[in-house]
């Protein structure tokens, strides 16, 4: 089985492409297995870009997304690397960590299981 091998930068260089660290996607997965189990979530896309690694969580396949979950590591030390937006794209909060930007999908989580 063959892969592609991608250097990793040098000198300052930006990677040629952003994505989730094993625990970040751990801690995303388990939040969209939760919300699929309160059967509130049906599909989900990640995309990996140049400058962003997305998460997106849809109600039906067919949909625009209702949560997207945003890492921009250039944003880092601005507002924080982490972003969520809601379905029409506006921004509903932004952070350094990733906990404090899930906890209005989680607050909603808990609503759904009262």
């Amino acid at each position: 089985m063959s892969g592609i091998v991608l250097p990793l930068p040098l000198n300052g260089q930006r990677p040629s492409q952003i994505g989730f660290e094993r625990v970040e996607l751990t801690r995303i997965l388990d939040l969209y297995g939760r919300m699929v189990a309160a059967g509130h979530w049906r599909d989900y896309a990640i995309q990996l870009g140049r400058d962003a690694a997305v998460f997106a969580a849809f109600r039906r396949a067919a949909e625009n997304p209702e949560f997207r979950i945003e890492k921009r590591p250039a944003h880092r030390n601005r507002q924080g690397m982490w972003a969520l937006l809601g379905e029409n794209g506006t921004v509903l909060k932004r952070g350094a960590e990733l906990g404090p930007v899930l906890a209005p999908i989680e607050r909603r989580l808990m609503k759904l299981v009262d």
